[in-house]
């Protein structure tokens, strides 16, 4: 696909102006309402369908189906990148107020290390066309894995790379407003904010992993990559502020998300034989995160009650 320099542009532009409205909105701690969230979701969402919609139109239906379907794995990933942060949040008693602070520079380095390894992977498609099979090999395998473990819990305080942290860098255990840094002593310590960052950062680095060669499996358009993966996780923080008190309620969803890397990762292997097309792809997508959600919430559904009364009775 065919895409003028000043197009490129004109999407970094995008980005960076839609970063800084979200920023100007949030500029003073608070907490994120569930309407507050949705209202940012509905946007969020509005501008990736819009973006897939000026696709299709100028570049015809193939290109504007393998961003919507890159578009939906990397949205259906995302959930899970929501179930984590709610776990490191919890983990380090993250007020809420702040949280908002710590999901923006999040995404800012989401979107960065994305682009670099977006790069990196087309130079490799580029030079081994046979690492195409490596990826479908390794989604497969992913999947399955995810599968096996999908009911196991994750332990913050074992994650390497807070050790490394805690061992290396100067800090306290006491958070100051917004501050990643303050000084002390003389001298400049982290707060545990900047910690929740690192960690929130290598998270989605970790995801990143998966998910980036799962959209090469619908597509090695760069742009359409990077595209579709930059305006879903856009909108990752106001979709962690809208689900992350339902994420006990999504039980199957692992099992859904583990079925949508086995799909791309065999669809990936198949490319020599038989080139799935791209509506077959957007269905499966899509059906699978939707069977996962429907049968979560119907399996949790006598969870919904108690827990309704209870907030209920929290806010009065």
């Amino acid at each position: 696909m065919d895409v003028p320099l000043w197009a490129w542009g004109a999407v970094l532009a995008v980005i960076v102006v839609m970063l800084a409205v979200d920023l100007l909105a949030h500029r003073k701690a608070h907490v994120v309402s569930v309407r507050e969230a949705a209202v940012w979701s509905a946007v969020w969402v509005s501008l990736g369908l819009a973006f897939g919609g000026v696709v299709w139109w100028a570049y015809g239906a193939q290109a504007g189906g393998e961003y919507f379907a890159g578009y939906l794995i990397e949205k259906s990933l995302a959930v899970d990148n929501v179930f984590v942060f709610a776990l490191i949040f919890t983990y380090f008693a993250v007020p809420r107020e702040y949280q908002h602070r710590v999901l923006f520079y999040g995404v800012l380095g989401a979107l960065v290390f994305r682009a670099i390894f977006i790069a990196g992977g087309v130079v490799l498609i580029e030079n081994f066309a046979w690492i195409l099979y490596v990826f479908g090999a390794f989604l497969v395998l992913t999947g399955w894995k995810m599968f096996s473990h999908r009911n196991d819990e994750m332990d913050p305080s074992r994650n390497p790379v807070l050790r490394l942290v805690r061992r290396w860098v100067p800090s306290t255990d006491e958070y100051d407003g917004q501050k990643f840094w303050v000084r002390r002593a003389g001298r400049w310590v982290a707060t545990p904010l900047f910690t929740v960052l690192v960690l929130v950062e290598t998270t989605d680095i970790i995801f990143a992993v998966d998910s980036i060669p799962a959209i090469f499996a619908v597509t090695q358009d760069p742009f359409l990559v990077f595209t579709s993966n930059a305006f879903a996780i856009l909108g990752l923080r106001a979709m962690y502020f809208l689900l992350a008190d339902l994420m006990h309620r999504f039980v199957h969803l692992k099992a859904g998300l583990a079925a949508i890397l086995v799909f791309v990762g065999v669809k990936m292997l198949l490319l020599d034989v038989w080139k799935v097309p791209i509506w077959l792809s957007l269905t499966v997508i899509a059906t699978s995160i939707t069977v996962a959600v429907v049968a979560s919430l119907r399996a949790t559904r006598e969870q919904a009650g108690p827990r309704h009364r209870a907030d209920r009775e929290r806010v009065g």
